[in-house]
Formats: C-alpha cells, structure tokens, sequence
C-alpha cells in the first residue's frame, strides 16, 4: 500500500467508515466524536480518514454494487482501487486471501451499463424526483456535479474590508484564490488551506460560505437603517452577510429555535465587529418575540429548514439520511414558518423564501401554494432584483443554482413584497 496508507490506518478507518454507516447522526458529527475518543491520531490520519469516508458517502451505490458481500471493509478496499487507483499488488499486502479474486474484477469493472441512479450514486427515490422536474441528461450532469467535493468560498466582511484587500493579504501568504463567479464579496480557493487559523478569519475579515448561499442576502438587499430579520438565522452566515451590508446601521434580529446554533453564531459576531445583531433563540412561529415585530419588519429572510440536497457535495450522507417521508414532514412546516414570516413585513416590505434544496416540492410549489392564500404578496423577479447590483444571472423568476451549472451549492430563493396599503 501508498506510503500513507498503513494496516491501522486502514483499521480505523473501516472502524469510522462503520460508525457513519449507521446514520444515526451527521457524518461530520460521528467523526468528530471518533476522533476524540482517538487522540492518538495525527492530523494527517484524520484527514485521510475523514477524506476517505466522505469519498465512500459520494459514490455509494456504485460502490456496494462493486462490493459483492457489502461491509465497511469491502466498500472501503473497493474505493482505494477504484477511486484512489491504488495497484492490486499493494492492495494484496492487506488483503485476504479470498479478496483478492473479487479485487481483480473490481479493477476492471466499469460504471458504464448500470442504472442510472447507481451510477450517481442517487437513491432511487431522488433520482425519480429530479427526472420529473429535468431532462435525463440534466440529471446526468447535476448528478455527476454532487459526486465532486465543493470548493472552498470566502465572504469578505465589508464592514471591515474589501475584496481586494482581503485577496492581496491571501496571495501574499501563498493562498492561491480568484474572485466569485457571482457575489461581489466572494473568494474562491483553489485549494483547502486552514483558513480557520489565517488571520484574515480570526479578525472577522472573512467567513467560510459558499457563493450561493452569499448570494441570498444580495436577494433580501437591506438598507442602512432598515429594520431586518434572518427567520432561521443558524450559525449565522447569512445574518453576519446581511449586518455587513447594512455597515453594522439599523437593526437585524437573528431568530432561531435551536440555542446551540445562535451560541455558535456569537463568537463569529464578536469577530465580526458588527453591533446591529440581535440574536434571539424563539420557541417557535408563535413566539411573543415574533408576535410583537408584526407589521413592523422592512425585509425578512426565510431560510428554511429543508433536505439540504443542493449541499451534498459537503455532507453527502444527506441523501442517505433523508427519506421520502422527510420531505413531506419539511414542506408542512416550510410553508409553516413562511406563513409566520410574512407577518412581520410592514407595507412595501420584502420576503425572501430560500432552501439549499433542488426538489421543487420544496421550492416552488412552497411559494406558489403561499401567493395564492396571501393575495397582499407578489412575486418578483428574482434575477431582476440581483442586476443592479451587477450580478448577471437569468435563471427565470425565481433564483435557481445549480452544482453543474453554477459551481454553487444547489439553492432556490423566491423574492416577494407585501403590497403598499
């Protein structure tokens, strides 16, 4: 085996591979306990580990159909012969005895002629879902796009800096990157560096985030002095993008239901030097927090909890854990909290729905089921409200981003006002 493969590395990683396997929790969650219990691993071991297990979650399918009896193990051996191209006379260093022959027809076999959905490495129920909604060969695209890992995006923190600066400090330290595509406060990485130590991202001057979800806060376009609330704040990414194009002016509320995702976003709105931020953990769509904005809100973003199928490119164990079933649980409460939403915009006020999720039963018919029982709203080009701030995008009325075809995460947005009384 490769110099940085060894028999306890490859044992600790079926051990992880294992424990991912069993969907009880985020991948990125059971690593990060497997690690802890492990101190004993180096930060190179980790990141082969983490790295081979997310491969694995990629190209599933494709790999339990290559895998005969399916185990951790055989997945595994079958990803560093199929994936990583590691030679069959390494490889038989650490195989069994009654691995090897199935190892040689691993190496020859090809995707070509099997089903569609594992080719892509897609459950069956989602491919049937994006052939309903795209052409075959659009689904072969987007799908073949979700196998590839994301690229690394930075938001630049314009209450703090430009892009330019910001740029010039990376290159100058060696960080090879280039401006967004689309969003005018977007880096992208060519590489994967630690940024989380750089000293641009400890002083709050950048954020991890990709250009889609950028992308959405350009959509909501709040003014200085606007009051604004992030609906589903999280972490707080789009909050802290929305805060800084407000230059730290007026009032942003960051609501969430979860404590721990509003405790993880204070320490990144200390970085950022912003004072317009107002996290408040509610209890629900109800909450007397929301109650008493009614009416009151000029711009309100709806982020909402979805599959979070545009983002299996980072956590590709999303399509694994999600089921049909899930869907439709998330569009009863998706149109839920927008309902809820939409209560808070005064006259004239702008709504934001968004999903990082490319199923339309979340997206589309989401907003059109919500227009038609709320006759005080109108839709808005989306697209239309994005070229005035230079960003060039026609994909119809509503902003829909695609892997393949944009280099984002997937993500659908719908703009809408509250008609002037």
């Amino acid at each position: 085996m490769s110099a940085r493969w060894t028999p306890g590395l490859l044992l600790a990683t079926t051990a992880a591979l294992q424990e991912v396997l069993d969907f009880a929790q985020p991948a990125d969650a059971v690593l990060g306990n497997f690690f802890r219990i492990r101190r004993q691993l180096g930060h190179r071991d980790r990141g082969l580990i983490a790295d081979m297990v997310y491969a694995v979650l990629r190209h599933r399918r494709w790999l339990e159909s290559l895998s005969g009896v399916v185990t951790p193990r055989r997945m595994l051996l079958a990803a560093l012969v199929k994936l990583e191209g590691q030679p069959l006379g390494v490889l038989e260093h650490f195989a069994k005895q009654d691995e090897l022959p199935w190892l040689a027809q691993v190496k020859a076999a090809q995707r070509e002629g099997l089903p569609p959905a594992v080719r892509l490495d897609l459950p069956d129920w989602i491919y049937d879902r994006l052939l309903a909604q795209f052409t075959a060969t659009e689904v072969e695209s987007l799908g073949r796009a979700l196998q590839r890992p994301a690229p690394l995006d930075l938001r630049v923190n314009t209450f703090k800096t430009t892009r330019e600066q910001a740029m010039e400090k990376l290159h100058a330290d060696g960080i090879e990157c280039e401006p967004a595509r689309y969003s005018p406060a977007g880096i992208r990485l060519t590489q994967k560096p630690a940024i989380n130590r750089h000293p641009l991202f400890e002083s709050g001057a950048i954020e991890v985030q990709d250009e889609g979800s950028q992308l959405l806060a350009f959509l909501v376009a709040p003014r200085r002095q606007d009051m604004v609330v992030d609906f589903c704040a999280g972490a707080g990414g789009k909050t802290l993008a929305l805060g800084a194009m407000m230059h730290s002016q007026g009032r942003l509320y960051a609501f969430d239901v979860s404590d721990k995702r509003l405790g993880n976003l204070r320490p990144r709105l200390k970085r950022s030097g912003l004072s317009n931020v107002f996290p408040q953990r509610i209890a629900g769509s109800n909450d007397s927090h929301v109650k008493r904005l009614a009416g009151k809100v000029d711009r309100v973003l709806v982020d909402a909890p979805c599959s979070g199928l545009g983002t299996v490119r980072r956590n590709p164990d999303l399509k694994w854990r999600q089921t049909q079933a899930d869907i439709g649980e998330m569009t009863t409460k998706q149109s839920e909290i927008l309902s809820s939403a939409a209560k808070l915009l005064k006259p004239g006020g702008r709504l934001v729905y968004a999903t990082c999720s490319l199923l339309q039963e979340e997206n589309q018919a989401v907003v059109e089921t919500f227009l038609a029982a709320h006759p005080a709203f109108r839709a808005v080009n989306a697209c239309g409200a994005l070229k005035p701030l230079g960003i060039d995008l026609d994909t119809g009325d509503y902003l829909r981003l695609r892997p393949d075809m944009h280099e984002t995460d997937g993500f659908f947005a719908a703009v809408m006002e509250h008609a002037k009384a």
